[in-house]
């Protein structure tokens, strides 16, 4: 009777989530590695007849789409150093000082995440080409940074109060100062809490839409961007769209599997204090 009612209320559910999020995704790539004759085939086959990689060949070989993963590295590793650069510091003062309007700040934090990306987008597109900075990686990195730092800044927050200000007060009556206290003490122990940041910031900026399309998309052009290439008025490059599908979710998977211990770590560190 437990393992009937274990089969229905965890195995079955939880293998609902995992086909829904997966099956999707497999499609994606079993059609990325399928001929052209099965891509249009009817009925569309579940198996491909041959796998082959000629959608891969010909999307690196005859399209932009390797400067495009380019361009989308460098955005995306630009928004994780400069949001962990200001987060850092930040979590840090919201953690150990009180001060007025601490709470208030906290709060709006997480408001301004409540509110729709595209109100963001008019505003800074005004600033920027004020600046000049349109169309460049610095345009797409700070404004990817503008819509994640909040939440890093609570999250590296929570991840800080669980740390004990004792050792804060044991580093500086050795004689440390609050930036040696931060850089020494707090940042080694504060690792697991870098690295889901630095993951949340990576795969943000990574999969960002909106901003890569006002911001950017002429010299800079990220890959969710590029993507419409392959998409016409008339006919849709199912091959081609398909192998940059794939291209586009491995990093962030590879990312995800190889640092799934201490993004877990990061995310749960600061739900208990102790």
């Amino acid at each position: 009777m437990k393992t009937v009612r274990r089969i229905l209320t965890t195995d079955l559910p939880v293998a609902a989530i995992l086909a829904f999020g997966l099956l999707p995704w497999l499609w994606m790539v079993l059609s990325s590695l399928r001929p052209d004759a099965d891509l249009t085939a009817s009925p569309v086959r579940l198996l491909p007849s041959a796998l082959t990689l000629a959608n891969h060949i010909e999307l690196l070989a005859r399209t932009s789409f390797a400067q495009n993963l380019r361009d989308s590295l460098v955005v995306a590793s630009g928004a994780v150093v400069l949001g962990l650069a200001l987060a850092l510091p930040a979590a840090y003062a919201f953690a150990r000082f009180r001060f007025p309007g601490r709470r208030a700040l906290r709060v709006q934090f997480l408001v301004v995440n409540m509110f729709p990306v595209v109100m963001l987008i008019l505003p800074l597109f005004i600033i920027l080409r004020g600046l000049g900075l349109l169309d460049t990686y610095v345009a797409l990195i700070l404004g990817h940074a503008t819509f994640t730092l909040p939440f890093a800044i609570w999250l590296l927050t929570s991840y800080i109060e669980g740390i004990p200000p004792e050792l804060d007060e044991a580093a500086m009556i050795d004689g440390a100062t609050r930036a040696q206290v931060l850089l020494r003490v707090l940042l080694p122990l504060a690792a697991p809490g870098l690295v889901a940041v630095g993951i949340y910031l990576f795969i943000a900026s990574w999969n960002e839409y909106l901003f890569a399309l006002m911001l950017a998309g002429r010299e800079v052009r990220t890959v969710t961007v590029a993507l419409q290439m392959f998409i016409g008025e008339n006919q849709i490059q199912w091959g081609l769209l398909t192998a940059g599908g794939t291209l586009v979710a491995l990093p962030a998977t590879l990312l995800f599997l190889l640092a799934q211990k201490r993004l877990v770590g990061g995310l749960t560190g600061g739900a208990v204090k102790g």
